[in-house]
């Protein structure tokens, strides 16, 4: 693989379980030695600079927390490590610890604090010492749903303030689009997309892409032809047009994607968007979960297709067995 990462940005290392990213982030701090090729922070080269000499910040998954001192001893570590004189040491755990918001803390123990408290105190021991780099192994998957979006809020609030390269590495799809300015999408080692949680969301450039970030849903469709960026193909017996940078073989047999969230039920006509496209489909099971409608529906040759729809007492709930049309914008179709 071969990667930059920009200098102040939050880049986050997204896969499955063995994809690399892990032994990626390992390589980058030093704790694993790659067999071939370079590492290189600011221009130079660290493959023979052991971790301690890299001015890298780590925060594991566990937080590795020291659980014979305090809040402040385990913060004020590695300043102690680098020798920096009591005085100023005092300043900077100060600095850090108004940082992680947590003033006050500094004579509690960690069995003293909650798992969000820990990840906190990790994240000011990281930075305390003015890394040039963060680096993150999956700091927030051992705490609850709700504790986990705000800390993603938390960090993304931290990165600003420090004006430090952030590397996160999670699974998490998530996490990833909150908290990345940029996400690269691992698997099998390699580097399936880089870009922004936009562009990766919107436009992804393969199905395991499409289907890791988010949701999606998959239409086997044959080529009858391409208008400019576009390939007009038949799907479920009906014209369906999509975007995209190929330019595939008429009678050709691709695959198409939408997301659930940008089909729409169409009880009549789609006047204002002519170049809709549309399918007729039958629900075949429909799931109220609080802020959307979850809807499994099944085209006329099988295929089968996920609608979710806003939640709103306004809005018709659909009922199992009802056959109705949708539709949805041609620029959220994509030929992957």
């Amino acid at each position: 693989m071969s990667l930059d990462i920009r200098s102040g940005e939050f880049l986050t290392l997204l896969g499955p379980s063995g994809s690399g990213k892990t032994t990626t982030l390992m390589m980058i701090a030093g704790f694993e030695t790659p067999g071939a090729g370079d590492i290189a922070i600011d221009g130079t080269s660290v493959l023979g600079a052991p971790p301690y000499r890299r001015n890298i910040g780590m925060v594991f998954q566990n937080y590795a927390l020291f659980p014979h001192l305090t809040v402040a001893e385990n913060i004020g570590f590695p300043l102690k490590q680098r020798g920096v004189p009591r005085a100023e040491r005092a300043r900077l755990l100060a600095e850090a610890l108004e940082l992680v918001q947590l003033p006050g803390y500094g004579g509690r123990y960690p069995r003293q604090l909650s798992g969000g408290q820990q990840q906190r105190v990790a994240v000011a021991r990281a930075i305390v010492f003015k890394p040039r780099l963060l680096l993150l192994d999956e700091p927030l998957g051992a705490l609850d749903k709700q504790l986990r979006e705000n800390l993603q809020i938390e960090m993304r609030r931290l990165h600003a303030e420090l004006g430090i390269t952030f590397v996160l590495v999670t699974h998490d799809q998530d996490e990833a689009l909150t908290m990345s300015d940029r996400i690269a999408v691992m698997n099998d080692g390699k580097i399936a997309q880089i870009g922004s949680p936009e562009d990766l969301y919107d436009r992804p450039c393969n199905r395991f892409v499409a289907s890791f970030i988010g949701q999606s849903n998959f239409l086997p469709a044959t080529v009858c032809g391409v208008e400019n960026d576009l390939v007009v193909a038949k799907c479920e017996g009906v014209l369906v047009r999509a975007v995209t940078s190929l330019r595939p073989q008429i009678g050709a047999e691709v695959t198409l994607t939408t997301r659930p969230e940008r089909l729409r039920f169409a009880d009549g006509p789609v006047e204002s968007e002519p170049a809709a496209n549309r399918m007729p489909v039958t629900v075949t099971e429909a799931v109220f979960a609080g802020e959307r409608c979850r809807y499994l529906l099944k085209a006329d040759n099988g295929t089968s297709m996920v609608l979710k729809e806003a939640s709103s007492a306004a809005v018709r709930r659909r009922a199992v067995g009802e056959r109705i049309e949708i539709a949805w914008s041609v620029v959220d179709t994509i030929l992957v």
